[in-house]
């Protein structure tokens, strides 16, 4: 049996303020207030995911899972999911090119 080199990565930010109007999710809504937020890269594709700091249950960030070609991309995609989150106004995912606050 041959296995496959399977690339993965993960990104985790505590502590996110969201701006006003939140971030949109899938299953809850808009989600507002200190949050944390998630990225999770494999097989070409970024998965993002948020929830209430200090809560077990995720929420899974509108736009999401989204192609992504690359750990560094993902990387790139986290911070900018991160800046969107801080920005609010029912905050989905970014599409590229990402912005970030240090752009």
């Amino acid at each position: 049996m041959k296995l496959e080199n399977m690339d993965w990565a993960s990104w985790t930010t505590l502590g996110v303020l969201s701006g006003r109007g939140g971030v949109l999710t899938e299953e809850a809504g808009v989600l507002t207030g200190d949050l944390t937020v998630h990225t999770t890269w494999a097989g070409g594709e970024a998965r993002i995911a948020v929830q209430y700091s200090g809560s077990s249950d995720w929420f899974t960030m509108s736009g999401s899972p989204t192609p992504c070609p690359s750990e560094t991309d993902s990387r790139i995609l986290h911070d900018a999911v991160v800046a969107a989150v801080r920005a609010g106004a029912a905050a989905t995912v970014p599409r590229p090119p990402y912005r970030t606050s240090q752009q």
